[in-house]
């Protein structure tokens, strides 16, 4: 969505100069996304990107522009329809487009099946006449009214003039050859319609999509126009088989030295301006366990050529992109859990944040906004700095990568290991989160211009208190704020980035409290059987002890724990209780209070949330005298009752179509074709001349550090994708739905 210009109509009342608008994107009347709301503006610069997946079949992607109102309902100001079949006529350049009227009559979508039958009669006098039937027999694609199915009904209608003798006086006989203009075919809501019979000339049995009422037309006006760059791909996926050889090749890119040399590198280097170039390949890898090391080795090569720490992953290089992706991949779930509680609160409770003196709008108190921003602020600041164990794993060991790839190439910077995480973490996921909630699905839509502009606020401070971890304490004190708050920020940063990035063969201190542990085993209930214990959690190892910093009397390594759920209260009469599931007898523990209790039942559960031997039941109360309390069950090896509360973010298991990923591959390496064979012609002239090929400025462009692997890495590549081409050319034209 590019811009708007000279919106509304353009003269006589309904002409407003403090128009506020925004567009929705429709596939035929669903609305699927929508932009921000523009204030008073006629020529609006939207410059929003929507990618997303067609998930059904469809007739038209169109765009409606809306006047947002106060006191009713938005207004709908004009409309850009393109039909699927013309979609590819404008694809990948941009156009102005001029919007059309939204008349409801012109609001069509869907499908009628007919039935049509010309029968020959013979009628009272002997003649002969024509008789046509006309059934219908399903409508397919009707739209929803308020988001519900409608009831249709349809009506058969003739239109146009019908001669007729004087001798024929029943209507529903014609003669043969009448002059029939045209037979109307169309669909309301309420009633129902099945056979319908009159004369006609006419046979066929066919499908035919809804067309406007009197052909769509309605009056005229210039409603402005909107700037559009629409990218429409269709993917024809072979059989599995067919792809082997390309997905293989891009399986192997991690362990291709150089890195430059791999088929994957070589799809990021000749589609460098195609954002979408890399998506299907972090699927791909990401499906196949293979990301993580090809990231570590793109980010080696990226580092190599950083010759500043401050500068470090500030580019859109493959090796940035490959982890945004990631991020936003792997990471939505973790934003759900971290920002979606704090973000709803924010949008639902209209505080105002403004701060600028110049925006202020009458009667605002700017220190009551400031307080106000920050609350929020260390809200979202706070949700996120504790939610270290709620990270994927995946995503920790990426950044954990990192962190050791920059320690390593600027030794002599002992910020530079945090900020490289933090410009990812804060700066490229969790601010960009806040700024664009609705990007995430953390909120269902645009939020209005007020809270958007907090979240604007509080984005930009998030950014700044994140990239703390590359500045100095002499940085810090000469920023106009006072220095402890600002100290305890960075402090919160710093521990949160190392909790992220602690190396797999440390031992990490999660927490360290005093608790009321019953003894394992035992089985009665007695005052006795608990004692005060101090409880310890790495991530590696659960203990307890008698004094704290002494010697554990039990050890449980995290690798063994089942389960971690909360007790009933009639367990043992004691509240607050919980119990963590091992290979051995159950671990009875009592916190503190009710948030203790619930701390340790989380830090617990995520620290053991990949174990492989996860129990899917348990019994929430004890086994006591012969029979479990909660259902009475005799035997103690009795499977639990109820059902384990799920573990959110654990294994990520995503839902990957490999053969659509790598056919999608397929299309990108053979759209570049061109800039593949200039590669080639690259590597070649390197090879022969020991040198860089000076004569031709295209190669410049390409990464070639081998160029004798690179050239036999593309001619891999130029050999499978003709045979991929081969094999759709087989196959085009007799493809039929069901067929293999």
């Amino acid at each position: 969505m590019c811009e708007g210009k000279n919106l509304g109509p353009c003269s006589g009342p309904n002409r407003q100069r403090d128009l506020c608008t925004f567009c929705t994107i429709s596939l035929d009347q669903e609305e699927v996304f929508r932009t921000k709301v523009f204030d008073k503006s006629l020529s609006p610069f939207y410059g929003e990107d929507f990618y997303f997946e067609i998930p059904r079949p469809f007739q038209c992607l169109s765009f409606y522009v809306f006047a947002k109102g106060v006191f009713q309902r938005d207004l709908p100001v004009g409309k850009v329809s393109i039909r699927k079949e013309e979609l590819c006529k404008f694809s990948g350049k941009e156009h102005w487009f001029g919007l059309q009227p939204v008349d409801p009559n012109s609001e069509v979508q869907g499908k009628v099946h007919l039935e049509m039958r010309l029968n020959e009669l013979i009628i009272e006098n002997g003649s002969m006449c024509q008789q046509l039937l006309v059934r219908i027999i399903e409508c397919q694609g009707l739209p929803l009214i308020s988001g519900q199915n409608c009831d249709p009904y349809a009506t058969v209608s003739l239109v146009g003039p019908v001669t007729r003798p004087n001798s024929y006086t029943k209507k529903s006989n014609f003669p043969p050859y009448s002059p029939l203009s045209n037979t109307n075919v169309s669909t309301g809501h309420h009633s129902n319609a099945d056979w319908v019979c009159f004369v006609g000339c006419l046979s066929l049995v066919h499908r035919y999509l809804l067309q406007p009422k009197g052909n769509g037309k309605s009056k005229t006006d210039d409603l402005g126009s909107l700037r559009l760059n629409v990218t429409y791909i269709e993917d024809n996926v072979l059989p599995s088989a067919c792809y082997t050889p390309l997905r293989t090749l891009l399986l192997k890119s991690p362990d291709i030295k150089p890195i430059s040399a791999s088929a994957a590198h070589i799809l990021g280097d000749i589609c460098r301006e195609r954002y979408e170039a890399v998506l299907p390949v972090v699927r791909l890898l990401l499906h196949h366990s293979r990301l993580v090391p090809f990231v570590s080795a793109i980010t080696v090569l990226e580092l190599e050529n950083t010759q500043e720490a401050n500068t470090i992953f500030r580019g859109n290089s493959l090796a940035t992109r490959c982890i945004d992706d990631m991020m936003k991949i792997v990471g939505r779930s973790y934003l759900t859990v971290t920002l979606k509680p704090v973000l709803d609160e924010i949008c639902e409770s209209n505080k105002t944040c403004e701060i600028d003196p110049i925006k202020l709008k009458e009667g605002d108190n700017v220190e009551v906004n400031k307080e106000n921003l920050q609350g929020y602020v260390q809200k979202v600041f706070s949700s996120i700095t504790q939610s270290s164990s709620s990270c994927p794993p995946l995503m920790c060991d990426v950044f954990r990568s990192l962190r050791h790839m920059a320690s390593k190439r600027f030794p002599d910077d002992p910020h530079v290991q945090y900020s490289a995480v933090s410009s990812f973490v804060f700066l490229r996921f969790f601010a960009v989160a806040v700024l664009s909630p609705h990007t995430f699905q953390l909120r269902p839509h645009h939020p209005d211009l007020e809270v958007s502009r907090t979240l604007t606020l509080i984005s930009k401070t998030i950014q700044t208190l994140g990239s703390w971890g590359s500045l100095s304490k002499n940085k810090l004190v000469c920023m106009d704020v006072s220095y402890q708050p600002l100290q305890h920020a960075y402090q919160s940063s710093l521990v949160y980035i190392i909790k992220l990035t602690v190396p797999i063969s440390s031992q990490y201190l999660f927490c360290f409290r005093e608790i009321q542990k019953r003894a394992q085993g035992r089985k009665r209930i007695g005052k006795r059987n608990f004692k005060k214990r101090w409880l310890r959690v790495t991530n590696r190892e659960l203990s307890y002890h008698k004094h704290r910093g002494k010697e554990a009397l039990c050890i449980i390594p995290v690798k063994d724990i089942r389960a971690v759920e909360k007790l009933y209260e009639s367990a043992f009469n004691r509240k607050n209780m919980f119990q963590v599931l091992h290979s051995e007898k159950p671990l009875y523990v009592q916190a503190g209070n009710c948030v203790e209790a619930s701390e340790w039942v989380e830090v617990l559960s995520q620290v053991s949330r990949c174990n492989p031997d996860r129990l899917g039941t348990f019994h929430p109360s004890a086994y006591v005298a012969g029979a479990w309390l909660c259902c009475r069950s005799l035997s103690d090896s009795q499977p639990g009752c109820k059902p384990c509360t799920p573990t959110l973010l654990a294994n990520l298991q995503l839902d990957i179509d490999c053969d659509r990923e790598t056919e999608r591959i397929f299309s990108l390496l053979t759209s570049s074709y061109s800039k593949l064979q200039k590669m080639e012609d690259a590597c070649a002239s390197i090879a022969v001349y020991q040198g860089p090929p000076r004569e031709q400025d295209d190669y410049s462009l390409f990464t070639i550090q081998d160029p004798k692997e690179t050239f036999h890495t593309v001619r891999q590549i130029t050999h499978i994708l003709e045979e991929l081409q081969r094999e759709h050319d087989t196959r085009s034209g007799t493809a039929q739905y069901g067929s293999q």
